[in-house]
């Protein structure tokens, strides 16, 4: 499959070997992959619809040499493509033809755990459940737990600004992390934020998470850890109209009850998750819901009833609560499973991300069911549905060729509905190239050059990971030049670039 990337550059091609040979005097041994043959597993991430060779691999194991590869590349006008784990569902990692993709897998060390303020400090390579097992022994975990979490590194989960289940309480990727060593493109090494919970001037973490590797490379990250509840407990409830499953989200939220986590999945994903887990998942329901209440023991119990109260009012037809930290875990077992699980129904799946307001999804639901229709696809909706991220995921035959372009069309027409009913392109995925065509559907061409404006900040020549995000990429000195309108400048107090 291709798709509009920016145009290979021939002259820094016919330099490939000049550059190789410059990278593995920064990084020795076996940090420079450049036969085709071994770039291969590097070519696509997990939207894997996508495929680019780079035209080399640097692997890197410490700051200092990744701060020499980007001055090198800065120095020699070379397109460099930062990668975690692979996991991005929206081609936010893939690779150009004539760039360098920096591979972080080998910032994998714990460098410091410090439970007296609560914090540990990591590199970007180590996966979001390593940070969890690290600090479970004095009863501490990360909160962030996004499904990939087995895989995905943190590094990665930064540059989307990755959620998870129990994102609903205890906040995204940008709620618990505090601070980063951050390399920029020049090959300068900042240190940002830090231990303290809140740091005074501009928020650059803020702005750092969820840029996609558009605007630097992490090398270290400082994360918060908290305190495992008391006590957890999770109730699985079954509705027979998939509405009504929606209208119980709204409702438990508009109680002033915010759970751990709460989870929708449809049908086709329930039969599909209980096939792969056997988690006990009703199968003659047309929605599930997992809601999981944590804190003491006391508080969890009230609202159980209260929960429980407010499932039996919208229409719950099955209703089971765990008694067990084992049964709690089979419970989430099949949602955490829900993806490769769907894997049974079709031989391939588009995943989907976007994000609406909870009392929209009623009308979202009916919306994509519609879809549906229209394309003559099926779906399996697993949603984060206590904070409104949507994740179907359309089901589609590769082999059948104009299969493809329908999934991507009722894809794209899903994320419209999502910023129809008042939501947003992405919810923790990212816009990579999947969702870049669409960002004009959320954002007029003044709030796109204000954003790009943004990123010449740090970036002024556009080498870093370019074709993603933005439909078109402006050169910084274009975003500069001045709009005159009737004779008279806009905005004329505003400094120019």
């Amino acid at each position: 499959m291709s798709i509009m990337m920016p145009e290979a550059d021939q002259a820094v091609l016919a330099r490939r070997d000049e550059i190789v040979a410059a990278l593995q005097k920064i990084v020795p041994g076996e940090g420079v992959i450049s036969s085709a043959r071994e770039m291969q597993p590097y070519e696509s991430d997990a939207l894997t619809a996508y495929r680019q060779p780079p035209m080399v691999v640097v692997l890197p194991d410490t700051t200092e040499q990744v701060s020499q590869v980007l001055k090198y590349c800065h120095d020699n006008g070379i397109k460099v493509v930062p990668r975690g784990s692979g996991t991005s569902l929206s081609g936010g990692s893939l690779p150009l033809a004539d760039g360098v993709l920096l591979g972080l897998g080998k910032f994998k060390r714990v460098r410091e755990i410090d439970f007296e303020n609560r914090v540990a400090v990591v590199e970007p390579g180590v996966t979001n459940l390593a940070i969890s097992q690290a600090v479970a022994h004095e009863g501490f975990y990360y909160a962030p737990d996004p499904s990939s979490q087995i895989a995905c590194s943190i590094g990665g989960n930064i540059a989307e600004n990755s959620g998870g289940v129990h994102s609903l309480k205890y906040g995204m990727t940008t709620n618990n992390v505090l601070g980063c060593e951050f390399v920029l493109i020049t090959g300068e090494i900042l240190r940002i934020g830090g231990k303290a919970p809140e740091t005074d001037g501009y928020d650059v973490m803020g702005v750092i998470t969820g840029s996609e590797g558009l605007l630097g490379v992490v090398t270290e990250v400082t994360v918060r850890i908290l305190q495992k509840p008391e006590t957890a407990r999770a109730l699985m409830v079954g509705f027979a109209e998939i509405e009504a499953a929606g209208q119980c989200v709204a409702n438990i939220i508009g109680a002033g009850i915010i759970p751990g986590g709460m989870e929708m999945m449809d049908k086709n994903a329930i039969v599909a998750a209980e096939a792969f887990v056997h988690a006990g998942y009703p199968l003659d329901v047309e929605a599930l819901l997992i809601i999981e209440l944590d804190g003491p023991k006391a508080e969890v119990d009230e609202l159980i009833e209260r929960v429980e109260k407010i499932a039996r009012g919208c229409g719950s037809t099955t209703l089971q609560i765990s008694n067990s930290e084992q049964e709690r875990l089979l419970f989430w077992s099949g949602r955490k499973a829900a993806f490769p699980a769907v894997g049974r129904l079709s031989p391939d799946y588009l995943c989907m991300d976007g994000t609406i307001p909870r009392g929209k999804l009623p009308e979202a639901l009916a919306g994509i069911r519609d879809l549906s229709e229209k394309y003559g696809l099926r779906v399996a909706n697993v949603f984060h549905a206590g904070d409104g991220n949507l994740h179907p995921l359309i089901l589609y035959d590769a082999n059948i060729a104009e299969e493809m372009d329908k999934a991507e069309a009722f894809g794209a027409d899903i994320l419209r509905l999502c910023v129809k009913l008042g939501g947003v392109l992405t919810g923790e995925h990212g816009v990579g190239v999947e969702k870049r065509d669409l960002m004009p559907e959320m954002f007029s061409d003044i709030d796109l050059a204000q954003q790009q404006r943004l990123k010449c900040a740090f970036d002024t020549q556009g080498l870093l990971n370019p074709g993603k995000v933005f439909p078109t990429l402006h050169r910084c000195a274009e975003l500069g030049r001045v709009h005159v309108h009737g004779g008279k400048l806009a905005f004329p107090d505003i400094p120019r670039f």
